[in-house]
């Protein structure tokens, strides 16, 4: 199976906001309160939103796409726009979803290799993440890329406030 993988431009607006609702309640919503669900897919993928983030200089979005079909994407941040850190020699990796039907395809694997070779490119020397406690195959997913738990942050799902576990991966080694 072919997966192609292409940035987002403002062209793919509702795409974008299309795969990222989809991507979000598959995952989430049978974990979660319905009115917390609600809350949290029309602030954080609203427009206006995601307009924003696209024209964020410091922040990219890449579709995973099989024949026609956009079936995941990935979202990267460096420099300010990154949601913790602000490492100037870091890349946050603050989203990887792909439609359920299309998980066990590679296409995780395939944007996450573009989230290295972004990294590498801009001469990262780490790749970090925050991963929700309980989202053990997405925990899996990312140990086994060879990432580590370095600690956590409170991510707040409409009024729900959870614990996403932060993960990095070093790229080159701390200079001294």
């Amino acid at each position: 199976m072919n997966i192609e993988i292409k940035q987002v431009t403002l062209d793919n607006l509702l795409q974008l906001q299309e795969i990222s609702r989809q991507t979000f309640s598959e995952a989430f919503a049978a974990t979660n309160s319905e009115e917390n669900m609600v809350k949290y897919l029309q602030e954080s993928f609203s427009a206006e939103k995601l307009m924003t983030e696209l024209t964020n200089e410091n922040s990219a979005f890449y579709f995973g796409i099989i024949g026609e079909k956009v079936v995941g994407y990935l979202k990267l941040n460096s420099g300010a726009a990154q949601t913790d850190l602000k490492d100037k020699d870091a890349l946050e990796i603050e989203r990887i979803y792909v439609l359920q039907e299309f998980h066990g395809k590679k296409v995780a694997q395939s944007l996450y290799k573009k989230a290295i070779e972004v990294a590498t490119r801009r001469n990262a020397r780490f790749i970090w993440l925050g991963v929700w406690e309980k989202n053990p195959r997405a925990i899996r997913f990312y140990r086994k890329n060879g990432f580590v738990e370095f600690d956590q942050h409170i991510f707040k799902l409409g009024e729900d406030e959870q614990t996403d576990i932060l993960m990095k991966l070093e790229l080159t080694p701390p200079a001294g």
